[in-house]
């Protein structure tokens, strides 16, 4: 069965996302009350190009107010040598298989030839699961496009580091990794096969996700790309969007009640449908409000 365009744009763009209509009145910005008490949530886009600071104005009216920044992991944990290493372990294949062996020989060989083309040998690649491989092939194709510049959520790490504004995180960083290492299991020729085919589009799906997000568009950014893979990929999209959003609530909830003002930045498809923090929220209860 062939998966639907909007499934395959999303098993792409989700890493960026890990994500067209012109920005003007709203944000991807949420303003969240109750009992007096209140937090933010923004949706994010994981990279972008310099083309797209200054980011919405919702953005600092939010940072500015709040007195703490909750990032879904601890990135500075992430960029250390020392995780970088345990990242790559993790994500390498341990009981001696490769790539080669979890692929059908038509998607290795369109996977080699990418990489080849690229500069990157395919003897470098193929120890890593799936999750990784994704990940790279989405990296290399935006670096040759001059794409893959300073996400949101980096960009406000670096500047609460600079201005010593309290952080926190959703998840630790290992939990990151193991979504990205059991991505696609039993899947992995498809979600790989799709992904390379959509990087023929890359301009054009950037463009359309990038201004969506930017204008905080949940209800397409839901139609496009969270129900086709609800639909198409369930073990991914529960795993990805449905068992991280249930096991951060709580400690949401329980950020809603302090004193102090939280500015919760997550990827924005975190956010969408039935199955989004905003959603989740407002049926307990809280005034959920864009920020223009």
């Amino acid at each position: 069965m062939e998966i639907p365009t909007s499934t395959r744009k999303f098993l792409f763009l989700s890493l960026l996302l890990w994500l067209a209509l012109p920005a003007h009145a709203q944000s991807p910005v949420w303003r969240v009350e109750k009992n007096t008490n209140l937090m933010f949530i923004g949706g994010t886009m994981h990279v972008l190009t310099a083309e797209d600071y200054p980011l919405p104005t919702a953005f600092e009216t939010a940072y500015q107010q709040a007195t703490q920044v909750v990032f879904e992991t601890d990135l500075a944990k992430m960029e250390s040598p020392q995780f970088q290493q345990y990242m790559l372990a993790e994500l390498r294949y341990s009981d001696g298989r490769n790539l080669r062996q979890v692929l059908s020989e038509g998607t290795y060989r369109s996977i080699d030839e990418f990489f080849t083309t690229r500069g990157v040998p395919m003897a470098s690649v193929e120890v890593f699961k799936p999750g990784m491989v994704a990940a790279m092939m989405a990296m290399v194709e935006l670096q040759r496009l001059g794409l893959a510049g300073t996400g949101v959520d980096s960009y406000f790490n670096q500047r609460a580091d600079k201005e010593r504004k309290a952080k926190g995180k959703l998840e630790t960083a290992e939990e990151q990794v193991a979504f990205i290492a059991s991505m696609g299991a039993g899947r992995e020729d498809e979600m790989l096969a799709y992904n390379l085919a959509d990087l023929e589009n890359l301009p054009a799906l950037w463009q359309s996700m990038n201004q969506a997000w930017r204008s905080g568009d949940l209800r397409r950014l839901e139609a496009t790309s969270a129900i086709p893979l609800r639909d198409d990929f369930p073990a991914i999209y529960q795993a990805l969007l449905v068992d991280r959003n249930n096991a951060w609530m709580p400690q949401i909830v329980a950020m809603s009640k302090t004193a102090e003002i939280e500015f919760i930045l997550v990827g924005a498809l975190h956010l969408v449908g039935s199955d989004g923090l905003l959603s989740m929220l407002s049926s307990r209860g809280y005034q959920i409000t864009q920020l223009q």
